[in-house]
């Protein structure tokens, strides 16, 4: 089903009908279809042939009607039957001719907005997939994408058909007999006056039915995953749940049953109308027959061509609401592939060759992005991207540390003190706001992006891990690992053993975000995957937090064999951990107030000695 922008209100009808197409849009869309511009125009002469295919059968009854039986001509029926049945059957054949053709370039073109969209969101910042519900994303990837194809393959299918077939049917009978044609054609206002009002009223439901679609799919695809199912048992929250459920579901109830309605009404009328004009033809026709005006075949030919007239006529009142709804589709898919991207390679952007590991903040001064620059409203859905929404305070204030190569650095502070934000920098998830982040002396800015972040490697407080099996994790890394690569750095993690033990061994699939493991398997199983990588600078934020001191012994141990040569930041609350550091940074307000080893900093007696000694910064170990 096709989607409608979020930010619409359901019932805001002038807003609605209001909608106007971005410029450029039909040009863009005509970009997508022009590699299948040549199965398109076979598409539109295979429906041109078939048109004058349909022809046949009327007139063949007609001069079987007005010539062969009266002569009682058993040869020519024959012929005539002959050729009605060539008809049929070539008719048959253009009919799958046509569905090849379309379904050719249908799914050619899901496929080539599937993949752009898919290109463009991997390339957008974190903020927007902070700020973005997965069901939106995953509604413009799926709903949009075919309600978009189906404006160049349905609705440009239907039109062109409905035009042909009409143009074709109407001179057939101008040629047979024009009063009568006349008299078909009186009745077209009562199809026009209808259509633009009742055409309008179901675009805006349908417009309505898709926003309440898109909130029912993103509310399914944040409960149903395990983190939000656990979530809603564990605060017994699923009567709530299903009373919001309910509500969107009968919002798209509600709006399938006015389309339905309005639908229906209008095609009957329509109907009736096109009845009204058929008895016309028979009652006067009949009458010209008695008068020897037309002969009894002529006015059996119109009366099957006419309904022929009233079809088409019947489609193409409805065409323009079909071809904007899938024009707004269209201009969906568009609204993401125009999304500023925050992160970008500047040109002439460089890559990292065999990097040593340095690292410098030179003045870092960094505040969270504004959410139009990191998000699009239409799929925000009850977040906005109002003024009011935009950080305001500097996140770091001129933060300066500099690393040498493999040297081991922690971080240490409060929570919100900025550590984890000074991280991010590193990799380019963000970009600084003033100040720079060097890598060997590089602005990480003037790096390329797969070489920055190929030289980086993290392990975060709550390691992510795919729904696929323990190899397939931890070859993520590195696609080309051999099995006794991967082996080697299960080993280094200590959790060789574990995954052996397992009846599948590192065929076991882990589960959604590797729920089947626990929080200390998944944590050494991202450290293996870390190992497998092999960078140049380690990031560990937490990497050791899930795991009792047994386990962080042996998981210390590997980690200090893994940063040997090796530039490390470490985030940590654990003493142990921040006591193995080369040195310490104490940070506060988005400042490195301090930094030193822990004696030194015990001995300056500044604010890492007072919040050490009052339990504020670290667990025991």
């Amino acid at each position: 089903m096709r989607m409608a922008p979020h930010h619409m209100m359901p019932g805001d009808k002038d807003a609605l009908d209001g909608i106007k197409l971005a410029d450029g849009t039909y040009a863009r869309v005509w970009q997508f279809a022009r590699p299948y511009r040549r199965t398109i125009t076979l598409f539109l002469l295979a429906i041109l042939a078939a048109a004058l295919l349909a022809l046949v059968p009327p007139f063949v009854v007609r001069e079987i009607i007005d010539s062969s039986i009266p002569n009682s001509d058993r040869d020519a029926i024959k012929v005539l039957a002959g050729i009605a049945v060539a008809a049929a059957l070539a008719d048959a054949g253009l009919a799958i001719f046509q569905r090849w053709c379309s379904s050719r370039v249908g799914e050619g073109l899901i496929y080539d907005l599937r993949r752009a969209l898919f290109a463009k969101v991997q390339r957008m910042p974190i903020a927007f997939f902070t700020r973005t519900p997965t069901g939106a994303i995953t509604s413009r990837l799926s709903s949009d994408v075919v309600g978009a194809q189906s404006a160049v393959t349905s609705t440009l299918g239907s039109v062109v058909s409905n035009v042909i077939v009409l143009t074709t049917t109407l001179a057939a009978m101008i040629a047979l007999e024009w009063r009568l044609t006349l008299l078909t054609l009186i009745v077209l206002p009562v199809f026009i006056i209808p259509a633009r009002r009742v055409g309008t009223r179901l675009q805006g439901i349908s417009r309505e039915q898709m926003g309440h679609n898109a909130a029912m799919n993103t509310q399914m695809t944040e409960r149903f995953n395990v983190s939000g199912a656990m979530l809603v048992k564990l605060f017994g929250s699923g009567h709530r749940e299903r009373d919001s459920f309910e509500s969107r579901a009968r919002g798209v109830r509600d709006t399938g049953i006015q389309s339905a309605l309005y639908g229906r009404v209008f095609f009957v009328a329509l109907g009736l109308v096109g009845a009204i004009g058929t008895a016309a033809i028979y009652g006067i026709g009949a009458l010209m027959v008695v008068d020897g005006e037309i002969s009894t075949g002529t006015l059996v030919a119109l009366a099957a061509l006419v309904t022929r007239v009233y079809q088409p006529l019947t489609g193409l009142t409805n065409a323009r609401v079909d071809l904007m709804t899938s024009m707004v589709s269209f201009e969906r898919v568009f609204e993401v592939l125009d999304a500023p991207e925050a992160i970008t390679e500047k040109p002439g952007a460089f890559d990292l060759i065999a990097p040593r590991g340095a690292v410098e903040f030179e003045d870092v001064t960094f505040r969270y992005p504004p959410a139009v620059d990191s998000a699009i409203a239409s799929m925000e859905q009850n977040a906005g991207l109002g003024t009011g929404t935009d950080p305001d305070v500097d996140v770091l204030q001129r933060l300066s540390l500099s690393i040498a190569p493999g040297e081991t650095v922690a971080l240490v502070g409060a929570s919100g003190a900025g550590k984890s934000t000074t991280i991010s920098l590193l990799p380019r998830l963000y970009d600084v706001t003033s100040g720079a982040v060097r890598v060997d002396g590089h602005d990480v800015r003037d790096l390329t992006l797969d070489s920055l972040r190929a030289s980086i490697g993290v392990v975060a407080q709550d390691p992510h891990l795919f729904h696929e099996s323990i190899g397939e994790n931890l070859r993520y890394a590195d696609q080309s690992a051999s099995e006794a690569d991967v082996i080697a750095a299960a080993k280094a993690a200590r959790i060789h053993d574990t995954i052996v033990a397992l009846p599948d061994g590192y065929d076991t699939v882990v589960g959604e975000r590797g729920y089947r493991l626990s929080g200390g398997e998944k944590q050494r199983l991202a450290i293996a995957r870390l190992l497998l990588k092999n960078p140049a600078i380690i990031i560990l934020d937490e990497a050791t937090s899930h795991l009792d001191n047994d386990n962080e012994a042996h998981i210390q141990a590997a980690l200090e064999h893994a940063m040997e040569g090796r530039t490390a930041l470490v985030i940590a609350h654990r003493l142990s951990t921040i006591r193995s550091a080369d040195r310490i940074a104490f940070v506060e307000d988005g400042r490195i107030a301090e930094i030193g080893t822990h004696d030194e900093l015990l001995a300056s007696d500044g604010r890492y000695a007072h919040q050490l000694q009052a339990g504020e910064l670290v667990t025991p170990s």
